[in-house]
């Protein structure tokens, strides 16, 4: 009897740590990224793509901030808060940038596949362009999980590798892709849900499996370091 005692008050702490790291991790990336979460509430995103395109980098530190905290959790940490904060100061340089240069390359994407979508190239030019687009999103990714499993690595470094693993490992890539794709969907139609109750759970399997894409760069430094 005290042993099952004992493993329903553990099972019961488990399920309350998950939910406390959702939640929390949810209301704090909320906070991180509230000017690009505002434009998409408020604004038609088919008009307001400026604004979102200069928005969507300041939200970036936020997303980093976010996968420290899943990196952390794995570790065994429950101080969620506090390694939020701790992912903001020490990744958010590198992850701004990153986020300026994904946000400007997917627009100069998007505002090419506009320009050729009226012209005779139409068929060649915008299916390559959409290949570029998810390579640059499913590189974006893996390049922000790296950036929070080393946040002093160097970008140039981390953006060859991500590259590099997003095209070697594409169907990895393509599932991370397609768990952000149904949760912008839903966010689309109910975004008080997306953003309080299912954005950590989207986030955390897109890190989970993108921390599994980086495998191989990450045993080679953790080899390197030892």
């Amino acid at each position: 009897m005290n042993a099952l005692r004992r493993i329903s008050h553990e099972s019961y702490a488990n399920v309350f740590g998950v939910v406390y790291l959702g939640l929390m991790t949810n209301a704090l990336l909320l906070a991180a990224s509230f000017p690009l979460v505002l434009l998409l509430v408020t604004t038609d995103p088919a008009r307001s793509w400026p604004l979102l395109a200069v928005a969507a980098p300041l939200a970036a530190p936020g997303l980093t901030a976010t996968f420290t905290v899943f990196r952390a959790h794995a570790a065994g940490s429950t101080t969620v808060a506090r390694d939020f904060v701790g992912g903001l100061r020490a990744t958010w340089r590198r992850s701004l940038a990153l986020g300026a240069m994904l946000s400007t390359l997917v627009v100069v994407l998007l505002v090419d596949v506009r320009f050729f979508s009226d012209s005779p190239f139409a068929v060649v030019a915008i299916p390559a362009l959409a290949v570029l687009t998810v390579l640059a999103m499913g590189t974006g990714l893996l390049a922000f999980v790296a950036i929070a499993e080393d946040p002093h690595a160097r970008l140039r470094d981390l953006l060859r590798a991500s590259a590099w693993l997003a095209v070697r490992r594409w169907y990895l890539s393509a599932v991370s892709l397609l768990v952000l794709a149904a949760q912008a969907t839903l966010f689309a139609s109910l975004p008080a849900i997306a953003i309080g109750l299912t954005a950590a759970a989207a986030l955390y399997l897109a890190w989970a499996n993108s921390r599994f894409t980086l495998r191989p760069v990450l045993a080679m430094e953790d080899a390197q370091a030892a």
